[in-house]
């Protein structure tokens, strides 16, 4: 089904660091760069919902106090699962193995879970011509959910998946887009040694008219609207989720390690490569630097910033009492970040105008990249577009923009631990920077959506992902942690895989398993029978 959209309001170009487009609501201005950063201590405890001899005198003051019954207070967390990354037909776009995808949402249904995530890929649906969108496949698939009883949670992928044309999973960019790549190399970002990455248009040209006279943000727009205007049947009783892509693998970050190397990251530590040399983030950075009179600093990235592989502290830039926290360092650090936030505020506001209305929960997605959260300078957020430093909190201003357009947070890693991580990398803190994302939504009082990184189906990760959602539930009303399990395969349906991972759905609708004893007990039992699992496995297959 082809869609053309007609053409939208064209935006102002700017790519200095102020705001010039026709919304008066706020100044985006970069805030004054400050050398040290007053800091707050703050403590997060979590109550532990074993049953005690005074549960039921608590739980009457509680329903007196929070006009709430004990069972609303006991409800737990939804879970979704994302989809096949090759549930469309490159580049047609129709479903794929529809008898197998039949049996798995029933079989995901009759287990408990609350819908699936689908990805919905730039490069399928707008794939051949700009404003000719196919959303045959996608439509197939939100029939399939809601005639089974599943929620849908909808991506808006505007990232390449996959590492070139011989990955099973390869979905580039539109072809298009690649073109006016071919044209202006600029559009895709640079590092400082000039490698090109093509998983993301550069921020850098965010407004300005290079893709057939539209800029990227109206390109990501009429995608929005048109999805709107092809789904709106399916809104609130069916799609009730909306994640806006913002970045590579859609999170809101710089695609500092290249996607074939992501892979090995955790284990070879790599710091990643600020990606601020195509014209039009040095543009940028060369404005910024003018108004502040420092025309020294724009000349890109930061000198001595080590190579990808180099221990943080043999690094001029990165190194403990390094130049990151120097003057420099934090203008160019707030400019770089800044750029990132920018590019989020501009992708949230369009959203949020879109979807107003409707029965739909907006969410961006951060990375949970953790690999030198414990050192002083986190090199690898840093370079990530993430300014999160040992003294400076840079999650916090992302959380307060998805609260200003009322976006909930994803972040991916929930099931990792630390004693696992650092047998690799000593440096590693998969925990502490979840606990830190977590307050931060905590803070700002909106809810937070975890996944996993790899598809996990032992025990212990589930464990540790029933774990670290208690940071994020607050029990009365309606829940403020939801997860996305990453992802539906063969593998899910296999007996072993699918008794954890169905009792995994249990407790996690559940408040009362949210204790610290997260045993599993020979008594629970999966929904589906090893018959059924089994059938959805060999379907599979």
């Amino acid at each position: 089904m082809a869609i053309a959209s007609p053409s939208t309001p064209s935006f102002s170009a700017s790519i200095c660091c102020t705001r010039t487009d026709s919304t008066p609501a706020r100044s985006l201005r970069f805030p004054p760069i400050q050398t040290r950063l007053q800091s707050r201590q703050f403590t997060l405890s979590c109550r532990s919902s074993v049953p005690s001899s005074n549960e039921s005198d608590g739980d009457l003051q509680y329903e007196i106090q929070h006009g709430v019954s004990t069972d609303q207070r006991r409800r737990g967390s939804l879970v979704f699962v994302t989809l096949p990354l090759d549930a469309l037909n490159f580049p047609v776009g129709t479903m794929k193995r529809k008898k197998a995808m039949v049996q798995s949402f029933r079989a995901l249904a009759a287990a408990g879970v609350e819908g699936v995530v689908m990805e919905v890929w730039w490069g399928l649906v707008e794939s051949e011509l700009p404003r000719v969108y196919n959303w045959e496949g996608y439509l197939e698939i939100v029939v399939l959910a809601k005639h089974c009883g599943l929620k849908v949670r909808a991506e808006m992928a505007f990232h390449q998946c996959g590492t070139g044309p011989d990955d099973p999973f390869w979905i580039p960019l539109p072809q298009w887009v690649r073109e006016e790549i071919d044209k202006d190399p600029d559009l895709a970002y640079s590092d400082r040694f000039g490698r090109r990455n093509m998983e993301y248009i550069s921020i850098g040209c965010d407004v300005l008219p290079v893709l057939h006279g539209r800029s990227p943000i109206q390109a990501y727009t009429e995608f929005m609207r048109s999805f709107r205007d092809t789904f709106i049947p399916f809104f609130g009783g069916v799609i009730t989720g909306i994640q806006v892509g913002m970045g590579p693998a859609g999170e809101l970050r710089y695609p500092s390690f290249p996607l074939q190397k992501t892979a090995r990251t955790l284990r070879s530590r790599e710091l990643g490569e600020f990606q601020c040399h195509d014209k039009y983030m040095l543009a940028s950075l060369n404005a910024c630097a003018g108004e502040i009179g420092m025309r020294e600093w724009a000349n890109g990235g930061p000198i001595g910033a080590g190579s990808l592989m180099q221990n943080p502290e043999g690094s001029e830039f990165f190194k403990s009492d390094g130049s990151w926290n120097s003057p420099y360092g934090e203008f160019f650090l707030a400019w770089y970040s800044g750029m990132l936030l920018l590019h989020g505020e501009r992708i949230c506001r369009e959203a949020e105008s879109i979807f107003r209305g409707l029965e739909v929960n907006l969410s961006g997605k951060v990375a949970g990249i953790h690999w030198h959260y414990r050192t002083e300078s986190h090199p690898s957020e840093l370079t990530a577009g993430y300014y999160n430093t040992s003294i400076r909190d840079g999650l916090l201003p992302i959380a307060r923009l998805f609260g200003r357009y009322g976006f909930s947070m994803c972040c991916t890693c929930f099931e990792m631990q630390d004693a696992e991580a650092q047998q690799m990398n000593p440096d590693s803190s998969p925990e502490s920077f979840v606990k830190q994302l977590s307050l931060a939504a905590r803070l700002c009082d909106i809810p937070l959506q975890g996944e996993n990184c790899a598809s996990s189906l032992d025990d212990g990760s589930f464990e540790q992902v029933l774990r670290m959602s208690r940071f994020n539930w607050n029990g009365p009303g309606t829940p403020t942690f939801s997860f996305n399990f990453v992802r539906m395969d063969k593998n899910l349906f296999e007996y072993r895989n699918w008794v954890s991972f169905t009792r995994f759905v249990r407790q996690m609708s559940d408040a009362k398993f949210f204790r610290p004893n997260l045993g599993f007990g020979d008594g629970d039992m999966p929904f589906l029978s090893l018959s059924a699992s089994s059938t959805v496995g060999v379907v599979l297959a």
